[in-house]
């Protein structure tokens, strides 16, 4: 199954895909969360051919992993880790697959894109071994986790870097887990004004899906909904030769194999509504 948040008559409703390829609209009071929580939802509503996407739910919490392929340790000349580099990813840098990527340069000049296949929570868990941690798994989303590498370095730890309002694009939709038969066998790529920055597989990965669950679950009791990040392949603007950054007037476009797309324009943050609020 693949649900999303869409919006109508600017209200966000839930939405379920249906084999033709459309999306049909469940009962009014029924969010994501709830579903991932258990809930059960029936599409008998209208049926939506264009339907318009937004943040498919906002995470209670988001954990990060860095330095998780291959390609990527070796693109930055560091050692393979020997355990997940696990950051907190604030919930409140959640946005939608289409809107908006405010970078303020007056924060940051060297925010990059991270492109990553997102493993979506669907139980509470915790001390899971890896065989079983799979199963704790309600479905798999597309993620961007922008960072301000600046930041990072500034603070010698990634809280500001990686949490910026707008710096964790979300969407479009929620894969279940069934649709998703190898996590470790999935494409993830990422365009920049319409050119090929990043394109890698998720068979690179130094720790697996199902060994970042159980890490995670053994260090806190993860909750439905929760997402952990899985890491980010080769590609990403601030270790290229010379460095990129994302800057207003950017088109940034992710895709994550068999889950779905997002584009998001890059830009400045809005002077003129802060003063006149």
């Amino acid at each position: 199954m693949r649900y999303a948040t869409v919006i109508v008559d600017e209200a966000r409703r839930l939405a379920v895909a249906q084999p033709e390829g459309d999306w049909r609209l469940t009962a009014e009071d029924v969010t994501l969360l709830d579903v991932i929580g258990g809930a059960d939802v029936t599409a008998t509503g209208d049926v939506l051919r264009q339907p318009e996407f937004a943040l498919p739910y906002r995470p209670p919490t988001i954990f990060g992993i860095g330095l998780n392929f291959h390609d990527t340790v070796r693109e930055m000349g560091w050692a393979i880790p020997e355990k997940p580099y696990l950051f907190p990813k604030l919930s409140s840098s959640a946005c939608g697959p289409f809107d908006d990527v405010i970078v303020d340069e007056n924060l940051t000049t060297r925010a990059d894109w991270e492109a990553e296949l997102a493993v979506v929570i669907g139980s509470r868990i915790r001390d899971l071994e890896p065989a079983s941690a799979l199963g704790a798994v309600f479905g798999y989303i597309a993620a961007n986790d922008i960072s301000a590498r600046d930041l990072q370095a500034d603070d010698g730890q990634w809280v500001r870097g990686k949490g910026l309002d707008t710096f964790c694009p979300l969407g479009p939709a929620v894969v279940t887990a069934d649709e998703i038969r190898d996590p470790q066998n999935v494409g993830i790529r990422t365009w920049l004004d319409g050119e090929l920055v990043q394109d890698g597989n998720t068979s690179d990965m130094i720790f697996s899906v199902a060994e970042l669950i159980s890490y995670c679950s053994h260090h806190f009791t993860l909750h439905p909904g929760d997402i952990i990040l899985t890491g980010t392949p080769t590609g990403c603007g601030d270790f290229r030769t010379p460095p990129i950054a994302l800057r207003p007037g950017n088109v940034v476009e992710i895709e994550v194999e068999g889950i779905g797309r997002q584009l998001n324009r890059v830009t400045a943050p809005d002077r003129s509504a802060a003063a006149s609020g």
